[in-house]
């Protein structure tokens, strides 16, 4: 029986902890837990500990291959680490007792590595490391695959994308949540839950960084949203340190409790991971063998999502702004053929700041290499805005190009009722998941009446019935014309949206297109879209920049009762002051800049070749000093407040460090460097051990940028090493980091050494399995739960000396 069908009607208990109960058994600070595979003695542990599952309860048992990949092993003894540790797990299964069905998972972890445009792993070279992982698993024989731990959205894709292309096993994916409830780059539960579920995962959910009680609001979001299947492994609560090892102080009776809950609410596989054992999976197992199963609902909403948050269709409509487009536009047309990003970007960010929700991004121009330029295009606005984007061409090249690498869930602009565009895009949305617009046309054309745009409506559905794409996943376009051409156009368009809105339908339009070739286009523009709204219209690809057209949208939910408490639009109206029309747009959640600078909002939005111009500009005038004083570090501090404050994500705070590195850059090279002066030294790394660098390397970034002198030791370093650079350096400041259980206590050994022999050094420390708690018990000067808290630590120490 295939784990798909069975967890149709059956709760589905999965493992435990394994590099907890390998540390307590022997594993040395640093020492790669999968290598313990290919050790005749050790391989005997892990054999036991994979028998002690399955006789515990547990129906799917995850082989040692977490961290296997080649970025830490040869593609030799990569090969052996997932032979062995499948044979390892298939061996236990064969000597367990217990008669429940039992499956092995090969169990991928994330890389360490920061994607790009925020990190240097490509894309491309994500999916195919974790491609070459899945191709050995199927060779040796895994029943599934477990991608877990992902605090990434699109290394989430990747793993995910690399699993469906190299196999045909189920694949369970399962992400880490903060205390915020969300990744580490910012993407809620909806966000991926949109993405996953598109992309045809057989499972998702959520696994360690918490215990299960912090993790249940978390667990409620996806049962929510999802349609399938939702897993929880949380942790056995947050560690504390006991005689230099991480102890978890969640015992298994309170644990089972609150992982009972979770099944209890509907969550369809469950267990446990970091500081949880077989004595843990035993009382999951008692814990819920009494519980109803909920059956898994189909939510039939239609999402799309950013690498931060999901929009819904159908609750109130949504602004879809059109500006990013070369039609009409002669100012785009040659910022397209000069590559001129920042005029595009900047396009989108006024358009976001004007209240679009999605952006439309249409690049297509006969001279220009449109598969490449859509590309860089979408990649770059996805690093300034968290708006999910609408991908807009009629490049089947471009499309496929685009949306492998979106990081998100799509909107797809379009198909229509041609059979050569539906064979073209259905196969993609199977593939990558999002929803389409549907263009109510086919080879004979656009109907002139609503009754043939709602035929060529009902053919899209069932064409892609017959693709598996229900209807959920469209929205029909029923092309509003020129009334200038054709004076019934309007009328003609309504009535399809009545239509279909009636059918049950979503619908979408490009609203201005219906006053073509008429003065004053915006005084039919908004009369036509209230029209349209009265008639259910659930989008609009529309101007966010035209103030009618945004004069009709709020007032229409605030008179159908969409807008609670009239807030946003008493806030569009405070909008059209013109002493407040005046300013500069911040980017959402960063505070205004009093000053009104230019350098400043620039920096805030994250565009790197616009901040280097405008330092160069301002040095003709201004002092370098006092350009880096009044420009560049207020600009870096309102994108910390709004990062601290939980409202701009890591890669909107890694972005903005780009662009204020781009100015920092200008600076450098009109200054000589004995005049530059700068801050303390601090000095940087990952423990002994570790080979994660992600939070290190932000860190670094930051300091950096506020005038730090850093000296990054880069990651797996050893103690000595560290106390050897501060010593050298006399750098008051160390900064530590660890990401995995296993190496904290090389961390504990780091900072003891240093307050020995460097005691002049402060050591501040941080790193997913670090709390509070536990950088008091190893002797730390300072935690920190995030890179602006180092920051904010490093000032303090800097202004003491």
């Amino acid at each position: 029986m295939k784990i798909t069908d069975y967890m149709r009607e059956h709760l589905l208990l999965l493992d435990g902890g394994m590099g907890t109960l390998l540390q307590a058994a022997g594993l040395r600070p640093g020492e790669a837990p999968e290598r313990w595979n290919l050790d005749a003695q050790r391989s005997a542990l892990i054999r036991e500990i994979h028998r002690q599952y399955f006789e515990a309860g547990s129906h799917l048992v995850n082989a040692n291959t977490f961290g296997a990949n080649r970025l830490h092993y040869t593609i030799e003894e990569l090969e052996a680490i997932v032979a062995a540790g499948l044979a390892l797990a298939k061996t236990a299964r064969d000597a367990a007792a217990g008669t429940q069905p039992k499956w092995i998972a090969l169990d991928l972890g994330p890389t360490g590595k920061l994607l790009k445009p925020y990190g240097d792993l490509a894309f491309d070279d994500a999916v195919s490391i974790f491609a070459e992982v899945v191709r050995l698993g199927v060779r040796y024989g895994a029943d599934c695959i477990f991608i877990e731990t992902m605090n990434d959205s699109l290394e989430t894709k990747a793993a995910l994308l690399a699993a469906k292309e190299n196999s045909d096993l189920p694949v369970f994916v399962s992400n880490a949540y903060g205390a915020d409830g969300k990744l580490m780059t910012g993407a809620s539960p909806a966000a991926m839950v949109a993405m996953l579920e598109g992309m045809g995962a057989d499972a998702i959910g959520l696994n360690c960084s918490l215990g299960p009680e912090a993790l249940l609001p978390v667990v409620k979001s996806y049962l929510e949203h999802a349609s399938i299947p939702v897993l929880f492994k949380p942790n056995a609560g947050l560690p504390t340190e006991i005689d230099g090892k991480p102890f978890y102080t969640l015992q298994p009776a309170a644990f089972a409790a609150g992982v009972a809950e979770a099944a209890r609410l509907g969550a369809r596989a469950v267990g446990g991971c970091c500081g949880t054992t077989p004595a843990y999976i035993q009382a999951v197992a008692e814990a819920v063998a009494d519980l109803p199963l909920l059956p898994i609902r189909k939510k039939n909403e239609t999402v799309i999502s950013s690498y931060t948050h999901a929009v819904t269709f159908g609750k109130t409509p949504v602004l879809i702004g059109e500006r990013i487009n070369p039609t009409g536009k002669k100012r785009f047309k040659e910022a397209l053929r000069t590559h001129d990003l920042d005029y595009i970007l900047g396009e989108g960010l006024r358009q976001q700041a004007n209240g679009a929700q999605v952006l439309d991004v249409n690049v297509g121009l006969p001279e220009i290499d449109e598969p490449a330029l859509l590309c860089e295009v979408m990649q770059e606005l996805q690093a300034v805005s968290d708006l999910p984007l609408q991908i807009d061409t009629g490049d089947a090249v471009a499309m496929e190009r685009a949306l492998r690498r979106y990081n998100g869930c799509p909107l797809i602009n379009s198909v229509n009722g041609k059979a050569e565009s539906m064979a073209a895009i259905f196969p993609l949305m199977q593939k990558y998941g999002g929803v389409a617009i549907a263009l109510t046309l086919d080879e004979n054309g656009i109907p002139a009446t609503a009754d043939g745009r709602i035929a060529i409506a009902e053919n899209i559905m069932a064409a892609a019935a017959q693709n598996g794409i229900p209807r959920h996943r469209l929205i029909f376009d029923p092309l509003a014309m020129a009334v200038s051409a054709d004076p019934t156009a309007a009328e003609t368009a309504l009535e399809a949206v009545r239509r279909l809105h009636a059918m049950g339908c979503l619908t979408s339009m490009g609203v201005s297109n219906i006053s073509f070739g008429l003065p004053a286009r915006d005084a039919i523009n908004g009369v036509f879209f209230a029209c349209a709204l009265e008639r259910g219209l659930s989008a609009a690809i529309m101007n966010p920049d035209s103030a009618e057209m945004m004069k009709t949208y709020h007032a229409f939910r605030a008179l159908h009762g969409m807008d609670a408490d009239f807030g946003d639009y008493i806030a569009f109206a405070q909008r059209l002051q013109p002493a407040q029309t005046a300013q500069s747009a911040s980017p959402a959640g960063a505070p205004a800049a009093e000053s009104g600078s230019a350098l400043q909002d620039v920096i805030c939005k994250g565009l790197r070749e616009q901040a280097g111009a405008l330092t160069k500009q301002l040095l003709e005038t201004r002092p370098p000093l006092e350009i880096v004083n009044a420009q560049i570090i207020p600009a870096l501090d309102r994108v910390g407040v709004g990062y601290e404050k939980k409202q701009l994500y890591l890669p909107q705070l890694l972005m903005s460090a780009e662009a204020a590195k781009s100015a920092f850059e200008v600076i450098k090279a009109a200054v000589p460097a004995e005049a530059r002066g700068g801050k303390c030294a601090v000095v940087i790394a990952t423990v002994r051990g570790d080979i994660h660098d992600i939070g290190k390397n932000i860190v670094r970034l930051l300091l950096e940028n506020y005038g730090f002198t850093v000296t990054d030791l880069g990651k797996d370093v050893t103690p000595e090493a560290i106390r050897d650079a501060v010593i050298a350096r006399h750098a008051p400041l160390a900064a530590l980091s660890a990401l995995m259980t296993t190496t904290v206590p090389a961390m504990a050994e780091t900072v003891r050494l240093l307050h020995e022999e460097a005691p002049w050094c402060k050591v501040m420390v941080g790193g997913a399995v670090l709390t509070q708690d536990y950088a008091d018990r190893i002797g730390a000067d300072f935690y920190s739960p995030d890179a602006m808290g180092a920051v904010r630590y490093a000032e303090q120490i800097n202004e003491t000396l």
